[in-house]
């Protein structure tokens, strides 16, 4: 199958996927209610990301079929991705437990990290293996917050991710970022439906495992590329977690006081979800300029990246944040 067959045919499944899904949400009544700790106005349908879900779960079947010596490393991919997806899907029906869900997330990063091993048997693709999905997977969902976020975050940062894992596999980011994008258009500029658990959950463990497939062919020097389009999530989930440990708040429940719901209450979704993909396509470009750069010289152009990223953050939380708000914590 040629790359633009297998685009076309994963755009369908994101976008006729996420009218299925909007049409079962509807009818299970299965929508997520304004209230004070939530960044929309009317009550929408959530689970649209389910589409995404199918789409990687198929294209990593499909791609095993194909490549019997990346079975080891696909069946790890898979099993992960279901364990995620199944647990949000839940959850978009009848809230679970966050420890439940983390539980889940640990679960699916331990059969990724296994598969990595028995394919590549390199330790730091297989630290990278745990590790990538289970925070991302958190990340996304954390970000998963205004329209079209975490949708433009995902096609974004899997382009580079993609490149860097190479052939074969950039088979899979390219099924990731042909599914978001037709999910996309459900979502933004405004949102008739939102990715639910299961989709954030889907493409935050996808963007883990493809972050892991560039460290198997490019090492550490691709995992520092990756960090720099990752940013933007890595530095508002952060910092903000952080924040909110450090208050002794219950920081696993949901909140408004992310860097980009402050801004998105002052400049509207559209232009905070526009910024953020301006931010992040940058970066994802500059990294791919420098891939060719010495591992030192690199690290050295990451620390001020996130230094910039971090007094944003600063700034705007500083911008943002008023009595009321910290009074809803």
């Amino acid at each position: 199958m040629s790359l633009a067959a297998w685009f076309l045919v994963h755009l369908l499944v994101g976008a006729i996927g996420a009218w299925l899904a909007r049409n079962y949400a509807r009818q299970r009544q299965m929508f997520d209610l304004p209230d004070e700790r939530r960044s929309h106005s009317v009550p929408t349908p959530r689970g649209g990301g389910v589409a995404i879900a199918a789409s990687l779960l198929l294209a990593s079947g499909w791609l095993a079929g194909q490549l019997p010596g990346m079975r080891p490393l696909l069946a790890g991919f898979g099993t992960g991705l279901v364990l995620v997806s199944l647990v949000g899907w839940i959850d978009d029906h009848r809230p679970l437990s966050a420890w439940l869900r983390l539980a889940a997330h640990l679960l699916a990063g331990l059969a990724f990290a296994i598969g990595t091993w028995v394919q590549a048997g390199d330790p730091l693709a297989t630290v990278v293996a745990f590790v990538a999905p289970v925070v991302l997977v958190n990340a996304w969902n954390f970000m998963d917050g205004i329209d079209g976020l975490a949708a433009t975050q995902a096609i974004l940062v899997a382009v580079l991710a993609a490149a860097l894992a190479g052939v074969p596999l950039m088979a899979l980011g390219l099924a990731l970022v042909a599914s978001t994008a037709g999910f996309l258009p459900w979502n933004f500029p405004r949102a008739r439906l939102f990715l639910g658990d299961v989709g954030s959950g889907a493409i935050g463990f996808a963007m883990g495992a493809l972050v892991a497939m560039a460290v198997i062919r490019g090492g550490a020097m691709a995992l520092a590329l990756v960090l720099f389009p990752l940013s933007a999530f890595l530095l508002d989930t952060g910092l903000t977690l952080a924040r909110r440990i450090l208050r002794r708040e219950r920081w696993w429940q949901p909140h408004v006081t992310h860097a980009f719901q402050h801004a998105a209450r002052r400049h509207g979704h559209v232009n905070v979800t526009l910024g953020y993909a301006a931010w992040t396509a940058l970066a994802a470009a500059g990294a791919w300029l420098m891939r060719d750069m010495a591992f030192t010289s690199l690290i050295i152009s990451l620390l001020p990246w996130y230094a910039v990223g971090a007094f944003a953050w600063w700034r705007i939380q500083q911008r943002g944040a008023t009595p009321a708000l910290e009074d809803m914590e």
